[in-house]
């Protein structure tokens, strides 16, 4: 028996890098100029799944493709995907097939596997030493070179344009970069073939993809390869395999909101987060394929730990002791066997929620910071707010609220839609701070200032005193009647205008997004040079040069004497692009920590 699935971009199983890039490396050039067309097609065309698991896709009269994942549920091996075509298996179907599967994380080699690995001896991540004191091994050496080749041709080729072999030789080259135990490198190799395939979605910004998570990726990426080529000594170049650890004692934790979740490669679901009594941050996390709806859906849903059941409403709203807790480095607390979980009291939203640092330009998310505000105006689909100095009314830099996750099918758009509505009104805001743009919050939660001598939110009850800003739906009955306007924004007051680095971060963005052609066209942009001066105007000089270089290298392209591309420079634009962006985020973690640290 067999049941149908219209489309196949969320349904097909997860496939192991190397299969992918050995199905793509076995077609013939003529084949791989019609793969990424061939990819689209498969995306839309329904999945027929078995009750043993087996996933068959039609993909055309005589070609019929047969995906048999593992125990695990992912592609791990080219004898789990067959196709009835002549050609097979070095056919378009099945290298089709599995290109439209989401990338699968590598699990750890026999190497990477400790035997005596149980759960009690479990300890958070500390990065694994290279095999040779000091320097990196010569073929570490090498597979980092691999990596930086293919990265640099699909930022050369932009997102847009890096199709399905591109994203093979890049996934082949992270391949390399596992078995020579470059951990930290192939992750973020997978993270950039990610990043690449939402922003090539047929969705397009209805998906997960946003520019500044795309530069985030390839940066990492670069950055570490660029130091392994050069043979950096640090340890933290090669990363180590993540191992989760039991706390001491039972957790005692406090419900604080819940976040959707829209992930790349069409995976939806929601983050509950929780803190302790020290104001450590917890998370339990529910995601699988699905999208936007399934994150929609997500918000009422039964969450398990163990014999322990409840939802992720309730639960957000209340409490939770965890005994026999496995936690992961990154805070997530995971089912495994021997946890107990009993559900318990909550506390105010105002007490239990901890202030928080500003980004580090360390690429991994921190914890959401809180702040009250005021708002002030809308600003098309964000909204600017004045921060709100306790003792001192009137005097916080403006800011700006923006969309957490845009998607329609989310209510985040539509709340701060009806806040920008409400010029004077003062909130307590639970966000995240955008790492790449330092007055930007991104706000996963609200509610009223307590003890607030202006008009505040009202909420009910049963919200205890919070907004869900991805489910819960702000209406009339929670705004007081009336709101007083604030002053207009001046310079003293804190001016919303963006700062000068955004122009860098526009060209960063558009070279990740559209590649070195796009990139290439400021230096032709008579207003080029007035960016530059603006830049340097406001102290960014470094910014200034930067800015100018990238451009001008981005649209020099050396030819011969006939006109025809000449000798391949490929590698200074992508280290100009590689120093541009660092630059880029350390300016702008310094200048977060300026606001929300000062």
């Amino acid at each position: 028996m067999t049941r149908s699935v219209p489309g196949a971009g969320v349904s097909l199983p997860p496939v192991a890098p190397e299969v992918r890039a050995a199905a793509v490396e076995s077609l013939t050039t003529r084949l791989r100029r019609r793969l990424d067309a061939a990819v689209e097609s498969v995306a839309a065309r329904p999945v027929d799944i078995a009750e043993d698991g087996t996933y068959g896709i039609r993909c055309g009269d005589d070609a019929w493709v047969t995906l048999q994942p593992g125990p695990s549920g992912t592609i791990t091996s080219p004898d789990q995907a067959h196709c009835t075509c002549l050609l097979s298996p070095r056919c378009l179907h099945r290298a089709a097939v599995l290109g439209a599967g989401p990338v699968a994380d590598a699990p750890p080699s026999p190497a990477e596997r400790r035997p005596t690995d149980s759960p009690a001896e479990r300890r958070p991540t500390e990065p694994a030493a290279p095999t040779a004191p000091g320097r990196p091994s010569a073929e570490q050496i090498r597979a980092a070179g691999m990596l930086w080749t293919a990265a640099a041709a699909v930022l050369a080729a932009g997102a847009a344009a890096a199709g399905a072999v591109p994203q093979a030789e890049l996934l082949r080259a992270a391949h390399t970069a596992r078995l020579a135990g470059l951990h930290r490198a192939e992750s973020a190799a997978l993270g950039v073939v990610r990043r690449v395939r939402d922003a090539r979605g047929p969705q397009g910004a209805h998906r997960a993809h946003r520019p500044d998570e795309l530069v985030a990726a390839l940066r990492e990426l670069l950055l570490v390869t660029h130091r392994l080529r050069a043979a950096d000594p640090d340890p933290g170049l090669i990363g180590g395999v993540p191992h989760n650890h039991r706390p001491d004692g039972p957790l005692r934790l406090y419900g604080v909101c819940r976040e959707p979740v829209v992930g790349p490669g069409g995976t939806g679901g929601i983050v509950t987060h929780l803190v302790d009594g020290t104001g450590r941050w917890y998370t339990l996390r529910d995601t699988g394929p699905g999208g936007p709806a399934r994150a929609r859906r997500a918000g009422t849903a039964h969450v398990a730990v163990r014999s322990f059941l409840s939802d992720h409403e309730r639960l957000s709203r209340g409490g939770l002791v965890v005994t026999g807790a496995v936690v992961a480095p990154d805070g997530r607390l995971l089912a495994e066997p021997g946890v107990r979980a009993t559900f318990a009291a909550g506390r105010p939203w105002a007490d239990v929620v901890p202030a928080a640092a500003a980004p580090d330009g360390t690429g991994h998310a921190p914890p959401p910071t809180r702040c009250d505000v005021e708002i002030v105006a809308a600003d098309g689909e964000e909204v600017l707010v004045r921060v709100v100095t306790e003792g001192v009314p009137g005097t916080g830099p403006t800011v700006r609220l923006a969309p957490a996750h845009p998607h329609p099918a989310l209510a985040h758009t539509a709340n701060l839609r009806r806040l920008s509505g409400c010029p004077g009104l003062r909130i307590r805001v639970l966000g995240r701070v955008d790492p790449d743009r330092a007055t930007t919050l991104r706000p996963l939660a609200v509610g009223p200032v307590p003890g607030a001598a202006s008009a505040t939110l009202r909420l009910p009850g049963e919200w205890r005193e919070r907004a869900d800003l991805g489910y819960d739906l702000l209406g009339d009955e929670h705004f007081p009647p009336e709101v007083p306007c604030p002053p207009p924004l001046t310079a003293a007051g804190g001016s919303p205008v963006d700062s000068p680095l955004r122009r860098v971060r526009d060209l960063v963005e558009l070279a990740a997004t559209g590649g070195r052609r796009a990139a290439g066209e400021p230096a032709r942009d008579s207003d080029r040079d007035g960016h530059a001066a603006a830049l340097r105007r406001a102290g960014f000089a470094a910014g200034a040069d930067l800015f100018a270089a990238l451009g001008e290298v981005a649209a020099r392209r050396p030819r011969d004497a006939f006109g025809r591309p000449a000798g391949d420079d490929r590698d200074p634009y992508t280290a100009l692009w590689l120093a541009t962006a660092v630059y880029l985020a350390g300016t702008e973690a310094a200048l977060g920590r300026g606001l929300w640290q000062g």
